[in-house]
């Protein structure tokens, strides 16, 4: 009740000032020059903070909303995801000299052998009109001593159920980059003791991206399956900065000839 009065109490005093400037906005040619100085003064204080509410809305109505999970949706495609990373805020947004196994968000873990961290990641806001995805995710490599980074995704228990050798699961990736670097998608499919691997380049000629990995060329036991996961594997990334701005994964059966 309170608050549905508040809100008529701001509504009726919002209306009351804009009739008072719309009043004196339509008898300003005829004030005297000292009333009009004044009244400037008075229309330009209110100006700057009515600037301030709409340059705050623009930029966050302009952002993809937090939790969306809208996806660009393949032709085909019986199943579609994108990782939390990329989806809403994760606990712990940063971290600085991430040491060789850090999880950073529920299913995504940094791997990497370094024998000195200098490697930086940090979840980041996407702000771009074409973005979908609310979040992005960065890296910032300086010296780099090791032979891999890598970024393991879990996929969810979704992406297993009802899977075949007739489908195909397709990686598109949003990508930037200081400099020029060589990005691998490795799928590994465990059933039962064994794990099944496909290796991609992305081919990374534009900025969005995407790999397809055809099931039919392993020897899963569709019966036997258990887990799937993505590595996404960096290679040479001293000093350079990669952002991920989206990360999504689809899959669909393949047509049938």
């Amino acid at each position: 009740m309170a608050k549905g009065l508040g809100w008529l109490i701001d509504s009726l005093a919002h209306r009351r000032m804009q009739r008072r400037w719309g009043l004196l906005a339509d008898g300003s040619d005829a004030l005297d020059l000292e009333t009009l100085r004044g009244l400037r003064g008075r229309a330009r204080a209110v100006r700057r903070q009515l600037d301030r509410v709409i340059h705050v809305a623009e930029h966050r109505l302009a952002l993809p909303v937090i939790g969306s999970n809208a996806i660009r949706r393949p032709m085909g495609a019986d199943w579609l995801w994108r990782p939390e990373i990329w989806r809403g805020p994760i606990p712990v947004p940063g971290f600085a000299s991430v040491p060789g196994k850090a999880p950073v968000a529920d299913g995504a873990t940094i791997f990497h052998d370094c024998r000195r961290s200098e490697l930086t990641v940090r979840q980041i806001r996407n702000t771009r009109e074409a973005d979908l995805a609310p979040y992005g995710f960065r890296m910032d490599v300086f010296r780099f001593d090791g032979s891999f980074l890598s970024l393991v995704i879990d996929l969810p228990e979704d992406a297993v159920r009802g899977l075949t050798l007739r489908h195909l699961i397709r990686l598109d990736v949003i990508v930037e980059m200081e400099k020029p670097l060589e990005i691998f998608a490795r799928l590994n499919v465990k059933h039962g003791p064994n794990v099944e691997q496909i290796v991609r380049e992305l081919p990374l000629a534009a900025e969005e991206v995407m790999v397809e990995f055809d099931l039919a060329y392993t020897k899963m036991n569709e019966k036997r399956l258990e887990k799937i996961w993505i590595d996404l594997i960096f290679e040479g990334p001293e000093m350079n900065q990669i952002i991920l701005r989206d990360v999504t994964f689809s899959r669909r059966p393949r047509a049938d000839f």
